[in-house]
Formats: structure tokens, C-alpha cells, sequence
């Protein structure tokens, strides 16, 4: 130093110092009113961007008024320098958070916004995270005189390391990737596998698919597997589904009237019940005579896959109670079994003829 400390150097620096930690507080107070105002907005991205500031301004104001008392206290060149690398890779760090919070914000909102559900594919949300800390982090490194140059070239010899050890990590990652960019499951899809696994995409990581079934039980599933499997996505290429119901009745109907009346009860349970549509044209497709009675497939309309068992649910019980009040039969097939006693002439010897069993 060129001079010794006096009393008026502390003074100046606490003031500037304590000018900068009311200034964050002023902020902090400041952005958590825009905060107030932002939730109000349709938009999300405002929200995620004024909770990040929320940080970094206050940290912002108080890293400068460390620096103002920094520069008021006569310190030798050496040590000014010190504390003004060390300040300013501070800020690089709360800068590089809060930018990479800002980011990662961003990313999940976008991918809630073309899913439309809650959950998000974070495999994305965690790639961005790591890239800008990592971005950032070697800008501070820089900033503070340590070249990074030998460290990105160890960096890269030893990946190819971790690269080897981590082969089927890795396998996942990019698998994980690959389904999310082809865009042939999405979070909120409804899948299912060739191995029986089946129900709604919660989240792709960059390890496994988070599968929660209709029992709100999670399947966990390697990304690797998802991308090799069989697998049909009941939300692609529309989140719509044709629910096809099996329906018999005697040879003795009407098939016009029980047609028309079919019809009636699709049209109520697709108007009255939720997750049927009602747009849906229905349809009644007689194919098969049976033993005892002529079949066919009623075709309803459901909104989404895990709406067909409350639509089926409900369709068979109006189905069956209308019906009985029109008088159309729904034959069970029965069976007539006749048994003859063994002959003495043989009473050894046992026939094909000792029981007859005929069904009609």
C-alpha cells in the first residue's frame, strides 16, 4: 500500500459497502413486486425470468459495492488485482446461475407449452443446465488468470475414458435424445410396449422414460430399451380413440330397430358422459352368426385412452337396461347334455354314444 489505513478509508468502505447491501436489498424488494405482476401474465417465461434476477441483482449490487470499498482503501497493486479477479468471477458464477436457471426456465416452459401437460422431457432441461455451469465456470476460471486451455485438452483425453466406462449411460443419453427430437413420445403420451408395459409418459431423463400406469404405480424403463422395443403411442398421430365394444343378439331381432336403438344409447353416453365425443359418428357393424345369436361391434368415440372404461362402463349398462325395455334379447349360449346309460349287452365297453353333448 502507498499509505497507511486511517480511519477515513474504513468509513468510506463500510459506506460503499453498505450502500451496495442496500441496494440488493432495494432490488430484491423491487423485482419481487414485478414478481407479483408477472404471475398475472398468460406468459410463464416472465415469471422464470424475474425469480432468476431475484437473485443476481441483489448479489450484483452487493459484489459492486464490495469492489466501490475495495478501490477506497489504499491497497497495493498486487492485492487490488486479487480482489478484483476474485469479485469478478464471483459475478461470472451468480451471472452464469442465474443464466443457467434462466435458460433451463425457458427450455422446460417451451416443452410444457408443446406437450400441454405438467410433467417435462428434463433430459433437455439438465443437458442446457450442465452446458451454460460449465460455460460459465471455465469464463471464471479465466477471469481469475488460470488458463483452461490444459484443462479442456485433459478433459478431452479423459472422456474418452469415461466415455468407455459409461458406454451404456451414454447409450441412454443419446437414445433419450433421439426419441425426443424424432418426436415419437413426448411427456403426457400413452404408451405401450411389446413387453406389456403400458401407461402415461411423465418424464424422459437422460437415463430412463418415468412411466405412470393407470394403477398411478411408476415403470421405470431404459431409454435405450424404449428406443429398440415395440411400442404403441395411443396419443400419436391424435390423442382421439375409436373404442370398439363386441355386442350379440338373437336370431329372433329386428336388426333395423336394434340398430336404431344401439345408436340411441351411443348417442346419450357420448353427449352425457365425460370424455366421450360428441362429434364422434357412431357406427354399428354386424359380421358373425354365431351358435346362438348374430354379432357385431358398436364403434364409440372416446377423448382419450383411459376414457374407454368409463365409456364402456356406462354404454353396456344403458345398452342392457334399453334392451329389456325394447324387448330385444341377448342370448347365453346354452348347452343340452344327454346321458345314456351303459348297455348290458357291453357293460364293459364304454361308446362314444354313452354322452352326447350338443350345443345350439
Amino acid at each position: 500500500m502507498s499509505r497507511d489505513l486511517v480511519l477515513h478509508d474504513w468509513v468510506v468502505a463500510a459506506i460503499a459497502l453498505a450502500a451496495g447491501v442496500a441496494a440488493g436489498l432495494l432490488l430484491r424488494a423491487v423485482l419481487r413486486w414485478l414478481g407479483n405482476h408477472a404471475s398475472r401474465t398468460a406468459w410463464s417465461g416472465d415469471d422464470i425470468i424475474v425469480a432468476a434476477l431475484r437473485t443476481v441483482a441483489p448479489w450484483a449490487a452487493v459484489i459492486g459495492g464490495a469492489a466501490a470499498a475495495a478501490s477506497a482503501l489504499p491497497l497495493t497493486t498486487r492485492v487490488t488485482g486479487i480482489v478484483n479477479q476474485s469479485l469478478t468471477a464471483l459475478l461470472v458464477l451468480v451471472a452464469t446461475v442465474t443464466a443457467a436457471r434462466i435458460i433451463a426456465g425457458l427450455v422446460q416452459s417451451l416443452a410444457q407449452a408443446r406437450t400441454g401437460v405438467a410433467g417435462s422431457a428434463s433430459i433437455f432441461v439438465n443437458i442446457t443446465r450442465v452446458v451454460v455451469l460449465a460455460m460459465g465456470a471455465l469464463v471464471a476460471l479465466e477471469t481469475m488468470g488460470v488458463s483452461i486451455a490444459p484443462l479442456l485438452t485433459a478433459l478431452g483425453v479423459g472422456g474418452l475414458a469415461v466415455a468407455l466406462a459409461l458406454q451404456d449411460t451414454l447409450a441412454n443419453l443419446f437414445a433419450g435424445v433421439h426419441i425426443l427430437a424424432s418426436k415419437t413420445v413426448q411427456p403426457g403420451d400413452y404408451i405401450r410396449l411389446s413387453g406389456g408395459e403400458e401407461g402415461y409418459v411423465v418424464d424422459i431423463n437422460w437415463r430412463n422414460t418415468v412411466v405412470r400406469n393407470l394403477s398411478n404405480n411408476l415403470v421405470i424403463i431404459p431409454n435405450g430399451r424404449l428406443a429398440r422395443t415395440n411400442m404403441t403411442n395411443f396419443t400419436q398421430p391424435e390423442q382421439r380413440l375409436s373404442l370398439l365394444v363386441q355386442v350379440g343378439v338373437g336370431y329372433d331381432s329386428d336388426l333395423e330397430h336394434v340398430e336404431r336403438v344401439t345408436l340411441d344409447v351411443v348417442d346419450s353416453v357420448m353427449a352425457d358422459i365425460s370424455g366421450g365425443v360428441a362429434d364422434h359418428e357412431a357406427a354399428v357393424r354386424f359380421h358373425t352368426f354365431a351358435d346362438s345369436r348374430i354379432n357385431f361391434t358398436v364403434i364409440l368415440g372416446v377423448g382419450e385412452f383411459s376414457d374407454q372404461y368409463r365409456i364402456k362402463h356406462e354404454f353396456i349398462k344403458r345398452l342392457h337396461r334399453r334392451y329389456r325395455e325394447e324387448g330385444i334379447s341377448i342370448p347365453a349360449p346354452t348347452r343340452t347334455v344327454s346321458v345314456q346309460p351303459w348297455g348290458s349287452a357291453v357293460p364293459h365297453q364304454r361308446d362314444a354314444t354313452d354322452s352326447v353333448l350338443t350345443e345350439r
